[in-house]
């Protein structure tokens, strides 16, 4: 392959080959990085178009399992439903590309994004946008700037643009920008959190490194959040690197783009005259019907417009008249907002909806909790599991499968804004919501090894459902007693702007959304932000806008915070259907005896206490997950039981034969434990206590008597002892 455009980028190289495949496309390119492939194309349909108020944009990102040597998982050996990561990247790279599109562009186009090597350190989703932005840029489509990506990270304290994808892991969040030299128009941003071990004494060791110090240790989480003024200044970095790239990438580019070609099917203008009639008859009426809340009765209020006009100017075409009536409403709603200083439901720009909260609607349910804001309401419900209940997922460039341990699934049904649509799979939307959710929460959440599930059932929507997810998704954990280290709310902001003139909008509804030119959604507590995607519409956004937008994004997370801790205090746990769970450490050389012999051990306890155990051999670690509490602790007891009898042998400074005096320090069944001196623990099984037949242990010792012993074997990491003749 002849590689025609060679660029150096941040931390980065991309070599593209042009005109070399998939020629009949309007635009293809072949991007190479590193050991990862991309073929980037994009087709529109020049014969026809979409008569509608929205662009008709469609972006495919598809990845192929032989491009890392694998064939497709599951029994069907051929790559069917996109995944997850596939959808979700498709909506980035949507999202990123469709600003740059003039109004009226109503042409169908098709932009695929095929990944035909993988290298597994490689950011396939920075690099598909900068592949299918180059292919939108040298098509004959009329588009002259190019749109670039770049992922920020923070390692070790220090800001990486286009860090590996190893070295993310590291980093304390995840932010990505797409822009073009001038604007920017998408971001993504996850603050990654992490656990961080506190030493209580002097002197101890970490307690995963070290369980014998674990008691003087203690593991706390921290959710990273990032404020504010930290953002806009890694925003000002990585805008500088968005202008050098996209510099570089039309400076290269210019000389292969084709000449565009003139559109021969555009949306018709809106009718003035049309637009002239309804504000000059119908003005109360839209007034009326833009201070109606819900989208159905918004829409019944512009169609009975809509018919009146028509029994007045039956000549009219209805079509026309519809678009007419819309442009005159959003004109009303911007105008109200930035002449009238007052939004359509009487609302000031920063004011919040009205909030009510009700948790553990659902008894059988491990927990719930009912978000209601305006006249928007999420159901969202939680369920806990082991590691074995995880999401298992394998990514093109992982090595082995992985576990998705917390999970957000958003549900968006028709009803919820009054449509008669069927209910069926997820769509990109619902999947973007989900995972946004999940950004803002998975940070600050103390899992403790849990799976957990939120699903967030929309029942009503106008405007910030997603948020709404977040905050219901927040009282939800502390309605099933997950801790969560810092309260974690979310909200929609939104903007209109004209010319010099700007309104930042609190908490938008629909209408607002709608009729706005900003998108914007900002997850965190009170201190920080843990997550937020932002969408423009009008071509960018300066960073003194986004500051602003910020600040007031806070304050109303610090509000609707307030709200969520007040009603905190209420939560009553759904004791009967809530798990329990319990970690705990031991010395990692006794967890041959926890298993036992061929597991034997282990499967008595379980089948005895009906737990899940789960156990991390290099750090100690025991996991417990049971249906109620006392089962936990009886596991619990049973294999400290097991382990206070056990004592390293490496620690152990006696030999068979000596005599030594201890103290009964635990009686069990088949015998006891006895504290040697030095503080080390032996066994004296119950048929070594007397020469004579001994029904109960409790019959010859009690716990606190003294008596002689000798050391008679070493069996692994125990030490059994017998009575003293």
């Amino acid at each position: 392959m002849k590689y025609t455009v060679e660029l150096a980028l941040k931390n980065k190289e991309e070599s593209y080959a042009l005109n070399q495949v998939a020629a009949q496309a309007n635009g293809a390119v072949w991007l190479k990085s590193g050991n990862t492939v991309i073929l980037a194309t994009v087709v529109i349909d020049e014969t026809h178009f979409v008569d509608e108020d929205f662009l008709p944009l469609t972006v495919q990102y598809l990845e192929k399992s032989y491009a890392a040597g694998k064939f497709p998982g599951g029994f069907i050996k051929r790559e069917t439903k996109p995944s997850d990561f596939e959808a979700l990247t498709s909506r980035i790279i949507d999202r990123s590309l469709r600003p740059l599109f003039p109004k009226g562009f109503a042409n169908p186009i098709q932009i695929s994004v095929l990944v035909l090597s993988a290298d597994e350190d490689a950011d396939l989703q920075v690099l598909g946008l900068n592949a299918a932005s180059a292919a939108l840029y040298i098509s004959d489509i009329d588009i002259f700037n190019s749109v670039t990506g770049v992922r920020v990270a923070k390692i070790d304290g220090e800001i990486v643009f286009n860090p590996k994808h190893s070295d993310l892991q590291r980093s304390t969040f995840d932010l990505y920008l797409a822009g073009s030299k001038d604007d920017m128009l998408m971001i993504e941003m996850q603050a990654l959190g992490s656990d961080e071990a506190q030493i209580i004494e002097l002197g101890l060791a970490d307690p995963f490194v070290d369980p014998v110090m674990a008691s003087q240790s203690i593991s706390m989480r921290q959710s990273n959040a990032m404020s504010e003024d930290e953002l806009i200044d890694v925003l000002a970095q990585a805008q500088a690197v968005l202008l050098d790239a996209n510099t570089k990438y039309e400076n290269a580019f210019k000389a292969y783009a084709k000449a565009p070609f003139e559109l021969q099917c555009v949306i018709k203008d809106i009718d003035e005259e049309m637009c002239d009639y309804v504000r000059e008859v119908h003005t109360d009426d839209l007034k009326r019907g833009i201070s109606q809340m819900a989208k159905t009765e918004r829409s019944t209020a512009l169609r009975t417009i809509r018919k009146a006009v028509m029994t007045e100017k039956t000549q009219w075409d209805e079509h026309e008249l519809k678009k007419a009536i819309e442009s005159v409403k959003r004109s009303m709603v911007r105008a109200q907002i930035l002449d009238d200083k007052v939004r359509s439901d009487g609302r000031g720009f920063k004011d919040v909806r009205p909030i009510s909260i009700e948790t553990n609607v659902l008894p059988s349910a491990h927990a719930s909790a009912l978000f209601t804001r305006g006249q928007t309401q999420a159901l969202v419900v939680l369920t806990l599991g082991g590691p074995k209940d995880a999401q298992m997922y394998e990514g093109l460039t992982d090595h082995g499968t992985q576990n998705e341990g917390f999970m957000v699934h958003y549900n968006f049904p028709g009803f919820s804004v009054g449509e008669a649509s069927p209910i069926g799979a997820p769509r990109r939307r619902e999947l973007g919501h989900g995972n946004l959710a999940k950004r803002a929460l998975e940070g600050a959440t103390v899992r403790n090894g849990q799976t957990i599930r939120l699903v967030s059932e929309i029942l009503e929507s106008n405007g910030s459902s997603s948020m709404a997810t977040i905050c219901g998704g927040y009282m939800a954990l502390r309605a099933g007693d997950i801790e969560v280290c810092d309260p974690i709310a979310g909200v929609a902001m939104g903007m209109v702007q004209e010319g010099n003139r700007h309104a930042i909008l609190t908490d938008i509804m629909g209408l607002e959304d709608h009729d706005g030119d900003l998108d914007f959604k900002v997850a965190g507590s009170k201190e920080g932000i843990t997550a937020m995607q932002m969408d423009i519409k009008l071509g960018g956004i300066h960073l003194d806008i986004l500051k602003e937008a910020l600040y007031q994004a806070k304050e109303a997370r610090a509000h609707i915070i307030d709200i969520m801790m007040a009603s905190e205090e209420n939560i009553e746990l759904n004791e009967g259907t809530l798990p329990s769970t319990d970690l705990f450490h031991v010395d990692p050389s006794f967890i041959g005896d926890i298993i036992g012999q061929a597991g034997k051990t282990i499967r008595e306890i379980i089948e005895r206490f009906d737990v899940a155990i789960d156990i991390d051999k290099k750090k100690g670690s025991v996991k417990l997950t049971g249906k109620n509490r006392e089962g936990i602790k009886g596991a619990r007891d049973h294999i400290e039981g097991i382990t206070s009898g056990l004592t390293p042998v490496e620690k152990v400074d006696y030999k068979v034969g000596d005599i030594v005096q201890g103290k009964v320090k635990k009686i069990v069944d088949f015998g006891a434990f006895i504290e040697l001196p030095g503080g080390i623990d032996g066994l004296i099984h119950i048929s070594k206590l007397s020469d004579g037949h001994v029904g109960r242990v409790s019959d010859v010792i009690k716990e606190g008597d003294e008596l002689m012993v000798e050391i008679v074997e070493f069996k692994g990491n125990k030490i059994g002892l017998g009575r003293a003749k």
